[in-house]
């Protein structure tokens, strides 16, 4: 493995080129499953480092660099952007209406390519197989699903460990990892009940569906309350309530969307029975003509590092970049479809996360208290990670944990 001084300078010498293409990805975002200009830039860049190119799920896209018999570690980057209008005043801001690079995707990928441009031009570094995956539609749970359905683990050489990285508020330049979960599992829930649609003036002629969705609500508020063990994490939101269409009209239906979080299978399990329960109830205890329709959509797995591997790379970047840059960091309420993929193959995987804030305003704002004011989070449409220090601590985290597989067996 490479001295950190000697690693840093190679990173130092190819963040003009990684910076022209971020700025590039930031200006030109598309949405999941349509990253076809995405996909076509990241390939060519691919192909000119002398990759193998794989194709996967419409617009995924993996590159593959082999040397000598060793390790195969694959890193893995989202591309996707979401359906929002920047508002960061960037002058590289998006060109595209209505979409941005809100999450950092931009970033990932430029990192992941990066990270591809050393092992392409610095081999007598490591020995093995390094793939990089770009992966679709992450904000929709879809592309790694749809990838893995294209025979992505019928056609790659099998992991021994998967990596992956995601920017996030916090000072610039640091990292953070965790043993155990990391980011929940996530499911949305498309609830219809059913009730029997009147005049507005005659009631009695009803079952109001509003009047029962309105007892949902408040009755679900108590399976986190009064059914989830204090200690424990869960979350339940409802997120929309919908029904009718005027006032004078009682209709015949309503339509509940709920956002489920979780980090125990079991209390994902427990929350779905007592949803399930609660909304039975009410649905008979009000008459309802017909049983409700409970329909799952954008589910996302939980995110759970592999103990030995999440030790075994925190200590690579450790040595690398010093131990007051890396911390111990809190599981994360956000949730990611990265871990179906290593779970297809069977192998252990680790993710950790990468500060993109100035660390000043960062310091500044933790002082006074204002973080969740002051910082814009993943999403905003004020969201701008600082180009630098996070292009380059992100690429050398790349780099560095596939080193500690890679290089492992090189002779110092």
């Amino acid at each position: 493995m490479p001295a950190p001084e000697q690693l840093n300078s190679i990173i130092n010498k190819q963040l003009p080129w990684q910076e022209e293409l971020y700025k590039h990805f930031h200006r030109h975002p598309e949405l999941g499953l349509k990253e076809f200009e995405t996909s076509q830039r990241i390939e060519s860049e691919l192909v000119r480092l002398g990759c193998e190119i794989h194709r996967f799920g419409g617009t995924g896209i993996v590159g593959i660099l082999r040397q000598d018999l060793g390790p195969v570690v694959l890193a893995r980057a989202d591309m996707d952007a979401l359906p929002v209008r920047e508002d960061t005043g960037l002058e590289y801001s998006s060109e595209v209406d209505g979409v941005m690079h809100a999450c950092g995707h931009d970033m990932h990928v430029t990192t992941l390519l990066g990270a591809v441009k050393f092992f392409a031009e610095n081999r007598q570094y490591w020995k093995g197989t390094y793939i990089a995956l770009f992966q679709p539609a992450e904000e929709t749970a879809a592309g790694a699903q749809a990838m893995i359905a294209d025979g992505l683990v019928e056609s790659l050489p099998r992991p021994e460990v998967a990596l992956a990285q995601h920017v996030m508020p916090g000072e610039a330049g640091m990292i953070g990892t965790k043993p155990g979960p990391i980011l929940s599992a996530g499911d949305c829930l498309r609830i219809t009940i059913y009730g029997r649609g009147a005049h507005g003036s005659m009631p009695h002629n009803s079952v109001d569906p509003v009047v029962l969705a309105a007892s949902i609500v408040l009755k679900l508020q108590t399976i986190v309350s009064r059914e989830t063990q204090p200690g424990h994490f869960a979350v339940l939101t409802v997120g929309a309530l919908n029904a009718g269409s005027t006032a004078n009209i009682i209709p015949d239906r309503a339509q509940l969307l709920l956002n489920i979080r979780t980090y125990e299978p079991e209390i994902r399990q427990r929350m779905v029975e007592s949803i399930r329960r609660v909304v039975r109830g009410e649905c008979e205890a009000a008459g309802s003509p017909k049983d409700a329709d409970f329909e799952f959509y954008d589910q996302f797995p939980l995110t759970s590092n592999d103990q030995t591997v999440n030790t075994r790379v925190t200590e690579a970047f450790e040595n690398h970049f010093g131990t007051d840059q890396v911390y111990l960091t809190d599981p994360a309420t956000a949730s990611e479809d990265f871990s179906r993929i290593p779970d297809a193959f069977g192998i252990p995987y680790v993710y950790w996360t990468v500060g993109c804030t100035d660390a000043q305003q960062y310091r500044d704002a933790s002082q006074r208290g204002t973080v969740s004011t002051e910082i814009p989070a993943n999403h905003s449409p004020f969201f701008a990670p600082v180009i630098n220090p996070t292009l380059a601590t992100g690429t050398g985290a790349q780099v560095i944990a596939a080193l500690a597989y890679l290089g492992s067996d090189l002779p110092e």
